[in-house]
């Protein structure tokens, strides 16, 4: 079987979602961010007897996928120190990196490989589907807009 080249990866996602609507909301982005790092908690509680490198790959992501979510400026975000945009563009990076983790730490010829690559799929598709538009950050106001003199 082929490895993977996550560079490539990361540029199909970012290509194959431009022509897509974007039709998610920041409120319900934050929402799929939150479940999709409580399910690769979860299968790394349920991975951890069998496939300890399983296991830990899907707790490093889901902790990843937790302190991104809590630092974004979105609804369900914590510390607002990565803009929303950003936030997308993270958001590819992280899918390349979820689709690695079976090659990475080497337990590509498992079972539980096929879970990484539907999260990777799942969390780049979000993306591809969300409307990036920037936000404005907490407590910040917006400035009228000055007419040169």
């Amino acid at each position: 079987m082929p490895k993977l080249d996550t560079a490539n990866l990361q540029k199909s996602l970012e290509l194959f979602g431009k022509p897509m609507p974007k039709v998610v909301s920041p409120r319900v982005h934050a929402i799929a961010d939150y479940v999709t790092a409580a399910g690769f908690l979860v299968a790394g509680a349920l991975f951890w007897k069998k496939n300890k490198r399983a296991a830990l790959a899907s707790l490093l992501c889901g902790a990843a996928e937790t302190g991104i979510a809590l630092l974004t400026d979105y609804p369900g975000g914590v510390k607002n120190l990565i803009s929303f945009p950003l936030h997308g563009k993270i958001d590819f990076g992280v899918a390349g990196m979820v689709a690695a983790m079976p090659q990475f730490l080497a337990f590509e010829n498992e079972g539980e490989k096929g879970f990484f690559r539907v999260q990777s799929i799942m969390i780049g598709g979000l993306a591809a589907a969300t409307k990036f538009e920037p936000q404005q950050l907490s407590g910040e106001r917006e400035e009228p807009e000055r007419k040169a003199a």
